[in-house]
């Protein structure tokens, strides 16, 4: 019994610090060779306590931000190991990415807006509705070197809402400049969802979870989207890019595809569903993944793309 109680109170002690250490999770070590995963790698879990995990965007920093989306609220964990929570009240934020000022802006879609979150948690609501009509519920963004914004807007019914039918007639991928009305970039989608551009700002990929296919548009000078061409037979909820150019799908656990859209590697994820990946830490070589009811970290050979 005093073994227990010892025990105990270390694990109080180590909650009420703020201090997580992930701990290896030696069932899910990388046991073959790789080329994206680090030698001798193992998955590892940052925590486990949250509803449904969502989101994940990283700092100049390097420190992650995640969504705890049936909660409400968006943690941070630090390059120090620190787990806290930044915002309570956060609009029911999913997909999120920095902006060059450092601002967090996010799909926040309990009444289907887009917000930026200053470092001092300041809300600006950047988009709210568009002719009029409510988005069907922004998903998903990223955001290109001058500072616009890419977003997916599929319809997901949510038990929150009190509208039981989407407002729009159809589900896009959107542009959006600042001071200007947002436009449609692609309308070809069934649903689409995930989405990454490449650093260069040459590429942007979309996946469309509805149709099960991921695709590459190239974006013109003036932001528009063309040559839309099959990357992928295969969709995913959210995703990412390293500095090889490699795309990272999610879905059931992370599946990685090279350049020219064969895969190269799958990475199992011990979770019904894998919802969203990032790079982050100090030298960019952590891939985060929010899974579920968990957010896991994984040391890799390759870095963020941007």
């Amino acid at each position: 019994m005093k073994l227990k109680r010892t025990a105990s109170l270390i694990a109080i002690f180590i909650f009420a610090s703020g201090v997580l250490r992930a701990q290896p999770n030696t069932s899910d070590s990388i046991k073959r060779s790789s080329p994206v995963v680090a030698d001798g790698a193992m998955l590892q879990l940052i925590s486990d306590d949250f509803s449904f995990t969502e989101g994940p965007a990283a700092d100049k920093n390097g420190n992650i931000y995640f969504t705890d989306q049936p909660n409400n609220r968006i943690w941070k964990y630090s390059t120090s190991g620190k787990l806290s929570v930044f915002l309570d009240s956060a609009g029911r934020s999913n997909g999120m990415y920095f902006d060059r000022h450092g601002n967090l802006v996010t799909c926040a879609d309990e009444h289907n807006q887009l917000w930026s979150i200053s470092p001092k948690k300041e809300v600006t609501i950047l988009l709210k509705d568009l002719d009029g009509l409510h988005f069907n519920g922004p998903n998903d963004l990223w955001i290109d070197g001058k500072n616009n914004i890419y977003f997916t807007d599929p319809y997901y019914q949510r038990d929150y809402w009190t509208r039981k039918a989407p407002e729009m007639a159809a589900q896009h991928v959107y542009y959006f400049q600042q001071g200007k009305p947002p436009v449609v970039a692609a309308d070809s989608m069934i649903r689409p969802n995930g989405i990454i551009g490449t650093a260069d700002g040459k590429y942007l990929y979309v996946a469309d979870i509805g149709a099960g296919k991921t695709y590459r548009f190239n974006i013109g000078t003036d932001g528009k989207l063309t040559n839309k061409t099959l990357f992928a037979d295969k969709g995913s909820d959210g995703m990412t890019i390293d500095n090889k150019g490699n795309i990272y799908l999610t879905g059931k656990g992370v599946s990685v595809f090279d350049p020219q859209g064969k895969q190269i590697d799958q990475i199992d994820v011990p979770a019904n569903w894998t919802a969203n990946v990032t790079f982050g830490g100090r030298k960019r070589d952590m891939l985060f993944i929010t899974a579920s009811k968990a957010v896991y970290m994984l040391k890799m050979k390759v870095k963020a793309g941007k």
